[in-house]
C-alpha cells in the first residue's frame, strides 16, 4: 500500500507543486476570510477542476463550515479532501466474460493511445491471458511500426494494418485471427483523430459496426485515451467519442507529465464515465489502475 501511495505521489507531483500546493498558503491563514473564498475558488478553477465542480466543493465547505461552526482556515483542509475524494468512483471489477474480449481504444492524435494499448497489453498477459494487438491505424505512417516496436520489446502477438488499407477490414481480420487461434483479449489500435472532423468520427463509428459483424456482441469496451496534459479541453473530446462510439471508460495518459490533474473530478461529474487506468510513467508497469483515494492524497501531497 505505501509502495502505490509513493508511485501515485511521485506521478503527481507536477499538479501538487501547482495549483494544489499553493492550497497551503490558503490554508496557513488564522481565521476563516471572505478572501478564502475567492483564493479557493481560483485555485480549484486554475487546478482543472472546472467550474461546476468547483462551485459544488465551495457550497458543501460553506455549509460545513456553518453546521459545524468550523473558523479556522486550517480546518478546511481535511474537508477538502474528504470533498474532493467523495468527487470520485472507484474503478468497476473489469470483467470480461466473452472469448476474445474485443476493446477499441479511441482518442485524440497524440494522447499517448498507442503506447497505451501496449501497456494494457502487457498487464492483461501477465494477469495469464492470451492478448492479441490489432493495429488498425492505418493513417499515420509511423502507427503501425511503433506498436510493433511496443509488441517485440513486450513479446506481444500483433495484427496489423498496411498503410492506406482500411481499417475496418484489419479490425475484422484481428478479431477473427483470434477466434481462431483462441485469444481471451483482443485491443484494437484505432487512428487517432480530431473529434470535430466528421468524416473521421464516421469512419470509427463503421470500424465500430465491422467488429460487430467478426463477432456478435463486439466491442464489448470502448475505452477513451486522453491526454491529462490537455486539462479541461479533453472534456469536449469525451463528449464527441462517448456520443460516437459509446465509450465506457477513460485512461487519463501522461498524467506524469500534467499539471492537470483536476480533470478528473470534471470527467467524472460531467460525463459520469469511470476512470479505469492511469499513466504514471513511461514503463509499462506505470499504467496503474486508478485509485481515487491516492489520487486525491497525491495532488494534495497529504
Amino acid at each position: 500500500m505505501a509502495e502505490n501511495f509513493s508511485r501515485w505521489k511521485e506521478g503527481l507531483a507536477r499538479s501538487s507543486k501547482t495549483a494544489f500546493g499553493r492550497l497551503a498558503g490558503v490554508f496557513g491563514a488564522t481565521e476563516i476570510k471572505p478572501d478564502t473564498w475567492d483564493e479557493l475558488e481560483a485555485l480549484l478553477i486554475q487546478a482543472d477542476l472546472g467550474m461546476d465542480t468547483t462551485e459544488s466543493i465551495l457550497e458543501s465547505l460553506r455549509l460545513a463550515v456553518r453546521t459545524r461552526g468550523l473558523t479556522r482556515a486550517t480546518e478546511l483542509q481535511s474537508q477538502l479532501e474528504a470533498e474532493l475524494r467523495a468527487r470520485l468512483d472507484a474503478p468497476p471489477t473489469l470483467d470480461f466474460p466473452s472469448t476474445p474480449s474485443v476493446i477499441l481504444l479511441v482518442g485524440v492524435n497524440g494522447s499517448g493511445k498507442t503506447t497505451t494499448i501496449a501497456k494494457l497489453g502487457r498487464r492483461f498477459a501477465d494477469e495469464g491471458k492470451r492478448v492479441l494487438l490489432v493495429g488498425a491505424d492505418t493513417f499515420r505512417a509511423a502507427a503501425v511500426d511503433q506498436l510493433q516496436v511496443w509488441t517485440e520489446r513486450l513479446g506481444l502477438p500483433i495484427v496489423a494494418g498496411q498503410m492506406g488499407s482500411d481499417p475496418g477490414a484489419v479490425v475484422y481480420d484481428g478479431i477473427k485471427s483470434a477466434i481462431s487461434k483462441g485469444y481471451d483479449m483482443v485491443l484494437v489500435d484505432t487512428a487517432g483523430r480530431l473529434h470535430t472532423r466528421y468524416n473521421l468520427m464516421e469512419e470509427l463509428k463503421k470500424v465500430h459496426r465491422v467488429a460487430g459483424k467478426a463477432l456478435e456482441g463486439a466491442p464489448h469496451d470502448v475505452w477513451l485515451v486522453l491526454d491529462a496534459t490537455t486539462g479541461q479541453n479533453a472534456l469536449a473530446q469525451a463528449r464527441a467519442f462517448k456520443e460516437a462510439v459509446g465509450v465506457t471508460g477513460v485512461i487519463l495518459a501522461k498524467l506524469d507529465s500534467s499539471a492537470r490533474g483536476g480533470m478528473a473530478f470534471a470527467i467524472q461529474r460531467e460525463l459520469g464515465l469511470p476512470i479505469l487506468f492511469a499513466g504514471l510513467g513511461e514503463k509499462p508497469e506505470d499504467l496503474t489502475p486508478f485509485d481515487p483515494d491516492a489520487f486525491v492524497k497525491g495532488i494534495l501531497a497529504a
